[in-house]
């Protein structure tokens, strides 16, 4: 499929895509972008498999790992409610793909530590690579996801 386009809509900040590569046509917030579902579905499975951790973790690679996935959907939304502006909404997107980046990052420490099975680090290591490739393809066409200013 294709790359997604969006046009501004009248009512709110509804935006339409006119083709259904992101699994809905309608974006009413950034909750709706398929990138977002895919980081937010990440940052809760790292959440779930990193309860078993040994507690002398908690306040280090426990926490910086599900701060920094959370952290990419929280910048994703500060993104989208920066459509407005080229400038912010890369600004936010970079923060998401760094933060993604990071991710990735404590995971590989997580399995040098042998806290995660070499096929969980692998699946959740790939699902990095997909958040990251799906913002990377918004970085490189910023502009079909900005509001159009009413001229």
């Amino acid at each position: 499929m294709g790359r997604k386009k969006v046009e501004d809509r009248s009512r709110g900040s509804e935006v339409r895509c006119r083709r259904l590569d992101m699994g809905t046509d309608r974006i009413n917030s950034g909750k709706d972008l398929r990138v977002y579902k895919k980081a937010y579905s990440l940052a809760m499975e790292i959440f779930n498999i990193s309860e078993r951790w040994p507690s002398e973790e908690k306040y280090s690679l426990t926490d910086q790992v599900r701060r920094s996935s959370r952290s990419v959907c929280s910048n994703l939304r500060e993104a989208w409610s920066k459509r407005r502006y080229e400038a912010h909404f890369i600004s936010k997107l970079t923060d998401a793909d760094g933060e993604n980046s990071e991710t990735d990052t404590w995971l590989d420490f997580a399995k040098e530590c042998k806290y995660i099975k070499p096929e969980d680090h692998y699946h959740l290591t790939n699902e990095c690579k997909v958040v990251g490739a799906m913002l990377g393809s918004m970085l490189n066409n910023p502009t079909s996801f900005l509001l159009k200013s009413k001229e």
